[in-house]
């Protein structure tokens, strides 16, 4: 008990007394420039869950992220281990290579790509000219400005799934491989019926822990939009921000904080009990 009293004090003190100070908070009338803390019910999770830019523009905007850039990272960090899972000359600097993205701070990466991407000077609309195209107001408008934080995250996150596929694909034994060598297996139905269900665990695992951690992000948005352009480009997390700490509503704020930890609860379950069910599938 001795031993495991500084963790415990430090999970009391930085992650339950904050999750309930918010759970407090999230019912009373708690604004931060006249904070008179009265009770008020479930009045705050009723204002969100039924904000029209809640519902048409944070919630579709959030799954989207998390669908597209979990799915091309996957994708793309599936094919990269693939690759790298083969002896060729360089390996291990390719690796190395494929490896620097998570060697840099997200926000340096956003900072980066905003810069890139800037209507007036960005090197992306300067290499458009030069080939005769128009230059595009990429962070002006909804659509394009999604695209350059997808970019961002995608290119952060896929060395992530790199690593985790590659060790998975080298542990996998080798003799299911061998024999359909020997009977003259093409190399999709080697992918398909083998390489795929005997990686499937490492890959839920993977798929699950990103899908949650995409949820929450902010800090590339933050950094490459804010929010912007009129917060068409907000996610979840963006939103509760801006309730608590710009429009200084904090009741508001830790409600769609609290909403925000239900739905990452229900949704690491269910992707959890898929995880158990196909697991118990692949034995």
């Amino acid at each position: 008990m001795a031993l495991i009293l500084p963790a415990v004090l430090i999970l009391v003190l930085f992650q339950i007394l904050p999750i309930v100070i918010g759970a407090n908070a999230s019912f009373r009338d708690w604004n931060l420039t006249d904070p008179k803390k009265t009770w008020v019910g479930l009045s705050h999770y009723l204002s969100v869950i039924t904000d029209a830019g809640f519902l048409k523009i944070v919630l579709p905007n959030t799954i989207l992220f998390m669908a597209v850039t979990v799915t091309t990272s996957l994708a793309m960090g599936l094919a990269l281990a693939l690759l790298l899972n083969k002896r060729f000359r360089g390996r291990q600097f390719a690796q190395t290579i494929y490896l620097l993205p998570l060697m840099v701070a997200p926000v340096v990466a956003a900072i980066m790509l905003r810069w890139m991407f800037n209507d007036q000077f960005g090197i992306v609309n300067v290499v458009l000219e030069q080939f005769g195209f128009e230059s595009v107001p990429w962070l002006a408008q909804r659509w394009t400005a999604f695209g350059v934080i997808l970019i961002a995250d995608i290119w952060l996150w896929t060395p992530w799934f790199m690593v985790l596929l590659l060790a998975g694909l080298q542990s996998l034994p080798k003799e299911p491989f061998e024999a359909a060598a020997i009977d003259g297996t093409s190399a999709w139905r080697v992918f398909r019926y083998l390489t795929i269900p005997m990686l499937s665990p490492i890959i839920i695992v993977a798929v699950v822990i990103r899908t949650i951690d995409a949820f929450r992000t902010f800090d590339i948005v933050w950094t490459i939009t804010g929010g912007g352009p009129a917060r068409s480009t907000e996610l979840f997390s963006l939103y509760a921000y801006t309730e608590a700490f710009v429009n200084l509503d904090f009741g508001r704020g830790s409600a769609a904080a609290i909403l925000g930890g239900v739905i990452i609860l229900v949704l690491g379950l269910v992707m959890y009990r898929g995880l158990g069910r196909m697991l118990e599938v692949s034995k």
